[in-house]
This record gives C-alpha cells, structure tokens and sequence, in this order.
C-alpha cells in the first residue's frame, strides 16, 4: 500500500462517516500528538513517538493552545 492508497482510504472513509473531507495522514499525527500532550506527556517523548529530529517540528503539530479557556475570554474589557 502506498501513501497515496493510504490517504484514498482515509479519505473514503471520512465521507463516508461524513465528517471533513480535510483530514489527512497528518491530522491523525496532530490529534496523536496533543493526545499524548494534554494526558501528562512530554514533547521530548512526543519527540521520540512521532520519530522527529527536532522538537520543534513536533510542535508544530501540538494542538494543545488551541483550547481557549473561559479565564482568556475574561480578559476581554469592553
């Protein structure tokens, strides 16, 4: 199977269950990521998990930050 079967597939079976058909190989990488993140893990293992050389590349996929938490929404003054 090659990547691009592999993508077909996801693809597929994301319409098929009518949810995005956005998803790629990688938003599984992203979800496994902050996953692991957000249940008390650490980068530098996500690091390792995900076979990156760079923590910084696993970063990027860490969707952590992107939860905004009701104390942020207080800070808005009007």
């Amino acid at each position: 199977m090659t990547r691009v079967d592999a993508l077909r597939m996801i693809k597929r079976r994301a319409k098929d269950a009518e949810i995005s058909d956005r998803i790629t190989c990688h938003t599984f990488r992203a979800t496994g990521i902050t996953a692991y993140l957000e249940n008390g893990g650490t980068l530098e293992h996500a690091q390792a998990i995900a076979a990156h050389e760079s923590a910084r590349t696993t970063k990027l996929y860490d969707r952590t930050s992107d939860t905004i938490t009701l104390d942020e929404i207080e800070r808005i003054a009007i």
